[in-house]
């Protein structure tokens, strides 16, 4: 089956490459993880196999590559990662260059298994352009809920086509968690309206919620770009605390896949200036929470992020969130 992925004519067989090859194919013997019934899902991030478990109910089994904490921009497949892809009856990406180390490994999986970049669905209109990359896209677009309904448009749809008789099933799940959507879309429009328009500027680690900003009229600044990949030097830190001081900005925040080094580099600038600024919360950006809680669903993290935001910037949202399920909130 691994010569399916990989073509051998191009790899120069080290005794370590053959190990590595070796203890793989041994792992092959392990029980699979689905039921015979069930179609066996692999995702890359936690926010796509959150859908791809709400969308496919008890039809699927859904395992997710990259856990909370983890940022998807650096991620590089491991041997256990290649192992459970290779018994998937279907992978799901995100795209857009948003698993950038492991772009070439998806493209050349793409022939031989089945293999689906969701993200790449959505319309083109809908979509930021890259912040660095020509003819590329800001891949964040989970942060506006009324984009991430093509993300989940295009996960039912790739299930309809790798188990065509659960079809009405799919179906209805995802009409359902569309709702769900749309009501957190609400939610989150209507409290952060009640944020001052003098405030609605959101500083983060990096520039992961343009989406976010072009949905809810903010204004979006990240330290470092897009990618995490990317460095805030001196001069740009400067540029910022001068903005921050000019604005009046009462807060900033953290991430909870992203060092917050810079994010207190600019604190520190502020303060050096006279002007006080207060980490405004941790937001999830790149990554869900932990796994059995509210905020590790895709729901519960914007939430979080929303009611985070709007208490922190002077604007009205219940502590403990939408649904009043949020653990803590700033």
């Amino acid at each position: 089956m691994f010569n399916r992925i990989f073509d051998a004519r191009s790899i120069r067989f080290s005794s370590t490459v053959l190990g590595v090859l070796v203890s793989t194919l041994l792992i092959f013997t392990s029980p699979p993880s689905a039921r015979a019934d069930q179609l066996n899902i692999v995702a890359t991030t936690g926010m796509i196999a959150d859908a791809a478990a709400k969308i496919g109910g008890d039809s699927v089994a859904v395992k997710a590559l990259m856990g909370p904490g983890v940022d998807p921009h650096a991620y590089r497949q491991t041997r256990s990662d290649i192992v459970a892809m290779t018994k998937a009856d279907l992978i799901l990406w995100h795209g857009l260059y948003l698993e950038a180390q492991m772009e070439d490994f998806f493209r050349k999986l793409d022939k031989s298994r089945n293999v689906v970049a969701v993200a790449e669905a959505m319309p083109e209109d809908q979509l930021i352009a890259h912040d660095v990359y020509a003819n590329k896209y800001d891949p964040h677009v989970w942060m506006d809920p009324g984009r991430w309904r093509y993300v989940a448009k295009a996960i039912r749809d790739a299930m309809i086509e790798t188990l065509p008789e659960r079809k009405a099933v799919f179906e209805a799940n995802t009409a359902a968690y569309l709702q769900e959507i749309a009501a957190l879309d609400t939610f989150a429009a209507e409290v952060l309206a009640t944020v001052p328009a003098d405030s609605r500027v959101l500083v983060s680690a990096h520039d992961a919620f343009n989406y976010f900003g072009d949905a809810y009229d903010f204004d979006v600044i990240g330290i470092q770009g897009i990618s995490t990949q990317s460095e805030a030097g001196l001069h740009r830190v400067a540029e910022l605390v001068d903005l921050l001081v000019e604005r009046k900005i009462r807060a900033v925040f953290v991430e909870s896949s992203v060092s917050d080094r810079s994010v207190r580099a600019l604190i520190e600038g502020a303060a050096a200036r006279g002007h006080e600024i207060v980490i405004g919360g941790s937001l999830y950006s790149d990554a869900m929470g932990e796994p059995g809680t509210y905020e590790g669903t895709y729901l519960g993290m914007i939430d979080h992020n929303v009611t985070t935001i709007s208490r922190a910037l002077g604007g009205n949202a219940p502590q403990k969130g939408r649904l009043g399920q949020l653990a803590v909130t700033m």
